[in-house]
């Protein structure tokens, strides 16, 4: 797996990290997400659905 890290609009890492599959998103105060429906296309940009709450 690969792993990234972001800046989120309020300028806090989130990372980015792979296994197998799966994509794991870890916000800057320990809390875990996975994507659960990747790439939705809208008019206005995408949309990645995680199955729970990060915070800034």
């Amino acid at each position: 797996g690969g792993q990234a890290t972001l800046k989120t609009a309020q300028g806090e890492p989130l990372t980015v990290t792979t296994k197998g599959k799966k994509v794991l998103l870890t916000d800057a105060k320990g809390g875990t997400a996975v994507v659960t429906t990747a790439n939705v296309m809208q008019s206005n940009g995408v949309i990645h659905v995680i199955n729970g709450v990060l915070q800034p």
